[in-house]
């Protein structure tokens, strides 16, 4: 007498969902000219973003050692605290126009691609 027994599984829905989405990561995608014309309108400001937090985030810093050198060094380094605290304003008030500035000349890098994109789209 044979015996043939056999055994199957079927994943939940649950499960289902989440083996399709790591299956899409791994299939050629096509090129989407919408997603692609979101992608560069991202990456304009994206680099201003970058620069602008960075040239910020290092003028607060120097602020910062310019100040504990006012406040706990008053008698040696509160001269050179203040040189140093005003060095880190000028580049905290330089962030924001470092950021336009770097925008700007993206956009002027990407736009005929965005135009280019737009009117095959709006077509």
């Amino acid at each position: 007498m044979q015996n043939k027994e056999t055994f199957s599984y079927t994943y939940s829905a649950k499960q289902q969902e989440e083996i399709k989405k790591i299956r899409e990561k791994y299939l050629p995608k096509e090129a989407d000219k919408m997603e692609q014309l979101r992608r560069l309108d991202e990456s304009v400001t994206r680099k201003g973003t970058i620069v602008s937090l960075v040239v910020g985030i290092i003028g607060t810093l120097v602020m910062g050692f310019g100040m504990s050198c006012c406040m706990v060094w008053t008698d040696t380094m509160l001269i050179l605290g203040i040189i140093v605290g005003v060095v880190g304003i000028a580049a905290l008030s330089a962030a924001y126009p470092l950021y336009n500035y770097v925008t700007k000349k993206e956009r002027e890098k990407i736009a005929p691609e965005i135009i280019r994109l737009s009117d095959e789209l709006m077509k």
